[in-house]
């Protein structure tokens, strides 16, 4: 986000779009920063059809390209697929503004490095009010969880990426800090996909009272979410650093397989233990972390 806004107070008038994958294009398409959100199947390279489809969408005449993400992909696109003049900001071996090597950058500062680079302003601050036009889920509601209630709650991220499951914090660990949460009086909201449904039955198994939430938020609800929460606590995985830049106080709960240098959320109430197994994370040290925060 912080990216983003540097781009916009860059360029106020300009046409600024968004290349993203489906799951994320609703929350892009809430953000005050975009003029148009554009989506990527991200279909492999014999796919032909989709290739040309890119290859149309890079041709429209744009002025620059922003490769924020720098993947292998992105680079592929900047080498068949655009034009040859098209001035591209990013890491690619052909790109006309090759950003250097990144390696043990904060990915948030090597995003507002890249944005910087492309005539982007230093330093803006991304105005977070749209989130308060999000409607939250109704089972949330239907809770009676609003307002100073809500304030108090702490949500849980139990899951991450099902190729890194390492860095998931034990389930036990999870139900263990929900239930010293709810024994002060505070309702523990669970989130997550519909991939993640594994995780959170396992921290229901031993905290049935927590309001289970996965599988029924978008993205836009779960930041709507998390800058009302009283504080989050997760995996090294997207919605924490989400929350991060929510400011609402975000703990990351961190393993041997995530390097805080590169990975540690970056908000005005973040932070993260790290630990060099998972395991060794009390939840007694979690909730005070993220109360100090």
């Amino acid at each position: 986000m912080d990216a983003y806004a540097s781009l916009r107070a860059g360029y106020p008038q300009a046409h600024i779009a968004v290349l993203t994958t489906p799951p994320f294009a609703g929350l892009f398409a809430a953000m005050p920063w975009f003029d148009e959100v554009v989506i990527d199947h991200r279909a492999a390279v014999g796919n032909l059809r989709q290739m040309f489809r890119i290859r149309t969408l890079l041709h429209r005449g744009w002025s620059q390209v922003v490769d924020l993400q720098c993947s292998n992909r992105t680079q592929t696109y900047q080498r068949f697929l655009a034009p040859h003049d098209l001035r591209w900001v990013g890491t690619a071996p052909g790109a006309s503004d090759r950003l250097p090597d990144l390696s043990g950058v904060n990915n948030v500062r090597r995003m507002t490095m890249a944005a910087e680079t492309a005539g982007g302003v230093a330093g803006a601050i991304p105005d977070l009010d749209w989130l308060a036009e999000v409607k939250l889920p109704g089972l949330l509601a239907s809770t009676g969880i609003e307002g100073p209630r809500l304030a108090r709650t702490l949500v849980l991220v139990p899951g991450c990426s099902p190729a890194k499951p390492s860095k998931r914090w034990p389930a036990a660990c999870f139900a263990a800090l929900a239930n010293l949460a709810m024994a002060q009086g505070r309702d523990v909201v669970i989130v997550g996909t519909v991939a993640d449904r594994g995780a959170g039955d396992a921290v229901l198994d031993d905290a049935p009272d927590c309001i289970d939430l996965i599988g029924q938020t978008d993205l836009a609800q779960l930041a709507c979410l998390f800058a009302r929460s009283g504080g989050v606590v997760g995996n090294d995985t997207g919605p924490v650093f989400l929350a991060a830049r929510a400011g609402v106080p975000t703990l990351m709960v961190m393993g041997r397989d995530t390097n805080p240098d590169m990975s540690a959320p970056v908000g005005a109430r973040a932070g993260w233990i790290h630990r060099e197994s998972i395991t060794e994370v009390s939840p007694d040290e979690a909730l005070a972390a993220v109360d100090r925060l």
